[in-house]
């Protein structure tokens, strides 16, 4: 494990999709604690694996918090948080 994220440059622009989970959100079903793709914009749960399942399937390492009172990022790569100065801000559609 290292304390740097050697992957801020896959961070990008994303628009979520969705106000939640797809998957749960066609199922009816409810989430807990979002995280939002920085390559490619998915919104996947973090207590069910959804969101590192992505991270590991698609080789997208930096994902951010999808709460709206949270502003931090995890590298799945790097198994390290971490703020990212001047980053935009993600809205809700």
């Amino acid at each position: 494990m290292t304390s740097q994220c050697t992957h801020v440059g896959d961070v990008g622009n994303v628009t979520p999709v969705a106000n939640g989970f797809f998957d749960c959100l066609q199922t009816g079903d409810t989430w807990e604690h979002l995280r939002i793709c920085m390559t490619c914009d998915y919104v996947g749960c973090c207590d069910s694996g959804h969101a590192s399942k992505h991270a590991g399937t698609s080789g997208h390492p930096v994902a951010q918090s999808f709460e709206p009172t949270e502003d931090w990022y995890w590298c799945y790569i790097d198994q390290v948080a971490l703020v990212i100065p001047g980053s935009p801000e993600l809205s809700y559609v």
